[in-house]
């Protein structure tokens, strides 16, 4: 029987995407059968980014099928590369050009009130989901992919990370869990990836692996770029050393937690009102302001229930956490609103910021306010809550002009 290398989908449903199967030969060249309902505006494009991954890859004889609905040139390389590969692999890659606002790098304290959760082996979701504006975009390698595609998914991240305009979203990917995950690394790291989701962590070491797989990355391509790193607590063990593991590495940005793994370690069922992980989520929160990164709470899973989503978030607002995951566009404009700081939250800190900016206009190393002195920590959360309000709109920008 001849060995076959298929990667992609196909199908009714499949959009934006191809099924490429590779056969291997010795002998007779490169021979392409392309079906694609494009074909007569497009073919020659289609099989010419085709030959070009094959060249890059220095395959000389081979058929090659491609069953096409409509895929971008980056999505059908990734198919094709990951289709070779599965039968023949090889160092070489073939890269498509990376695009100039995709190099943009993030920073520590960027707002991460929604992060959209969207499979990674999907093309048809990732196109275009910048224009919804979250806060970040999660190309996800773990449980939205099946096992057996977790290989062929790489290399659609890969790609997708370099070609896809992500709207000035932070490009965010949660790797499998460590230390399967150390190997996704491999496709991230050199290709402007701003942070990477690390699920299940349980303990430091686990943070320090991935530490140490993206440095010796960084030292063999010569990527420079910050890469910041959010753990997920998922389990009873990794709510206990929360700490340790906020503390783990000076690239955490942020620490964030995940209810469903979460309650079926603790054997409980998740409710609304979430009595049953008040604990782990004040003890996730606690870790993460006590080293000074962002708390982040999990999803809001009932897509259709807004009201509830709503309550949900001005509930994690309340416990101290900055923002939270979620998987459907329309969750983001109510995590948004609710996350958004209250009037009375406004006028607080820009009475604060103008004491603080007053202390400094006259060379005083304290900030006080009336008869209180106010810590630099308390500064810090008065800027951001002002940054915040102006970046939603409820704050002018240039609110200190009377």
């Amino acid at each position: 029987m001849s060995l076959k290398g298929i990667a992609g989908n196909s199908g009714d449903s499949v959009r934006s995407d191809c099924q490429v199967t590779y056969c291997p030969a010795d002998s007779g060249g490169i021979k392409i059968e392309l079906k694609s309902k494009v074909e007569p505006l497009f073919g020659d494009s289609i099989r010419e980014t085709c030959c070009n991954v094959l060249e890059t890859l220095e395959i000389n004889h081979c058929s090659l099928s491609v069953v096409d609905s409509g895929a971008l040139d980056c999505v059908i390389a990734a198919r094709v590369e990951a289709a070779v590969k599965l039968i023949e692999p090889s160092d070489k890659s073939y890269l498509p050009e990376l695009i100039p606002q995709n190099r943009l790098e993030t920073t520590k304290e960027r707002f991460r009130r929604s992060r959209l959760y969207l499979p990674g082996n999907t093309p048809k979701l990732m196109l275009n989901a910048g224009i919804h504006k979250p806060d970040g975009i999660i190309l996800d390698l773990e449980d939205s992919v099946a096992p057996a595609k977790k290989y062929e998914a790489r290399f659609h991240v890969r790609n997708i990370l370099r070609s896809i305009d992500f709207y000035g979203c932070e490009r965010m990917v949660r790797i499998n869990q460590v230390p399967d995950g150390l190997e996704d690394l491999d496709y991230i790291v050199p290709h402007y990836v701003n942070l990477i989701l690390i699920p299940k962590v349980e303990t430091a070491e686990q943070i320090l692996a991935v530490v140490k797989r993206i440095e010796s990355i960084r030292k063999a391509t010569g990527a420079s770029q910050p890469i910041w790193l959010m753990p997920i607590i998922e389990s009873a063990l990794g709510v206990e050393n929360a700490f340790a593991i906020a503390s783990a590495h000076k690239s955490i940005s942020s620490l964030a937690i995940g209810l469903e793994d979460l309650t079926a370690d603790l054997g409980t069922q998740r409710t609304q009102e979430g009595t049953e992980t008040f604990y782990a989520r004040s003890r996730v929160v606690n870790a993460a302001r006590a080293v000074g990164v962002q708390p982040i709470d999990s999803v809001y899973s009932d897509v259709g229930n807004m009201e509830g989503l709503r309550e949900n978030v001005l509930r994690s607002k309340a416990m101290g956490f900055d923002g939270m995951g979620c998987i459907h566009p329309r969750q983001i404009r109510v995590i948004h609103e609710a996350f958004a700081p209250a009037d009375t939250e406004i006028a607080k800190a820009k009475k604060i910021v103008l004491a603080f900016e007053e202390a400094e206009a006259n060379g005083l190393g304290v900030v006080s306010l009336g008869s209180k002195m106010i810590d630099p920590p308390v500064v810090k959360r008065a800027l951001r809550t002002v940054k915040l309000a102006q970046q939603t709109g409820i704050l002018a920008q240039d609110w200190r002009v009377k």
